[in-house]
C-alpha cells in the first residue's frame, strides 16, 4: 500500500521538487500552498504523514499544527516541519507545538525520504505488541486503537509522545539517559539531537498533567529520566497487559 504525504508548501518550486521526488519512490502526495486549503483537504482525507513548512501566508506552521493536535481525528498524524529557521530556539519551538522532526532547508530528496520512513517506523501501530493495553492505575494505553486515556477520558498525544509513553510503560522504574531514549524510542537511522527529548518530555508531561499523572515521569538528575510507579494508601500504579 502506497505511503499518502500531504505536502503544505507555499514555494512552488519547492512543492514541485518535494512531490516529483515522493512520487518517485512510490509515494502519493497531494499538495497545497498554504494552510488553509492544506486543512479543508483533511476535512475529507487522512495522510500517513504531513510535509509542513513554517512559514506560510496566513495560517502558520505553528498554527496548523496547533489545530492538528486539537483535533481527535487527525491528533495522531505524523508532522515533519520544513523550514530555513535554523536556531535550536526554533527547532525547540516546532517540536515544542507537536512536530514530530525538523528539517532544515535546504535539503536534499533522499534525505527527506529517509526521514519520513524513519518518522513512520516510529508512529506505526504497535501491532507485534504482547499487550494490546498497558495500564497503570487509572492511566490505560491501548496500543491497538493508538489511544491513552484516565478514567475513560481520553488523552490526546502525538505519535511520539505515544511512543514515548508506551516505552516507559513498558519499562517502569528504570533510569534512562537521553541516547537511550533515541535509541529506543526514535532509532538509530536518522540523527536526531539529545534536546530532542527534552522537548517531547516537556510535551508528555502536559498532556499527563490535567490528570495529576505528569509527575509519573521523573527527571533522574545527571542521568536521564524514568517513569515512577508508586503505592499509596488508595491502590497502586502498575503494569498489566489483557
Amino acid at each position: 500500500m502506497s505511503i499518502s504525504v500531504l505536502l503544505v508548501e507555499d514555494d512552488a518550486a519547492i512543492r514541485d521538487m518535494i512531490t516529483f521526488s515522493l512520487r518517485q519512490v512510490g509515494f502519493t502526495c497531494e499538495a497545497s500552498k498554504d494552510a488553509e486549503s492544506g486543512l479543508e483537504w483533511l476535512k475529507n482525507q487522512q495522510p500517513d504523514m504531513i510535509l509542513l513548512d513554517w512559514m506560510l501566508p496566513g495560517i502558520d506552521g505553528i498554527e496548523f499544527i496547533r489545530r492538528l493536535r486539537a483535533n481527535e481525528f487527525l491528533a495522531s498524524i505524523p508532522v515533519i516541519m520544513l523550514t530555513a529557521k535554523g536556531e535550536s530556539e526554533d527547532m525547540v519551538k516546532g517540536l515544542s507545538v507537536g512536530a514530530d522532526d525538523y528539517i532544515n532547508k535546504p535539503f536534499s530528496p533522499p534525505e527527506l525520504i529517509a526521514r519520513i520512513k524513519a518518522v513512520l517506523r516510529r508512529c506505526r501501530p504497535m501491532e507485534d505488541d504482547d499487550a494490546q493495553k498497558l495500564q497503570m492505575g487509572e492511566l490505560v494505553m491501548d496500543t491497538k486503537s493508538h489511544r491513552v486515556s484516565v478514567n475513560g477520558e481520553r488523552i490526546e498525544l502525538g505519535p511520539t509522545e505515544f511512543r514515548l509513553l508506551h516505552f516507559f510503560m513498558k519499562n517502569p522504574e528504570r533510569a534512562y539517559n537521553r541516547s537511550q531514549l533515541l535509541d529506543f524510542v526514535w532509532g538509530d537511522t536518522v540523527y536526531i539531537e539529545e534536546r530532542t527529548v527534552d522537548v517531547h518530555i516537556r510535551r508528555l508531561r502536559k498532556a499527563l498533567e490535567p490528570s495529576g499523572h505528569d509527575n509519573l515521569v521523573q527527571t533522574v538528575r545527571g542521568v536521564g529520566y524514568r517513569f515512577y510507579i508508586f503505592i499509596n494508601g488508595s491502590g497502586h500504579f502498575y503494569k498489566t497487559g489483557y
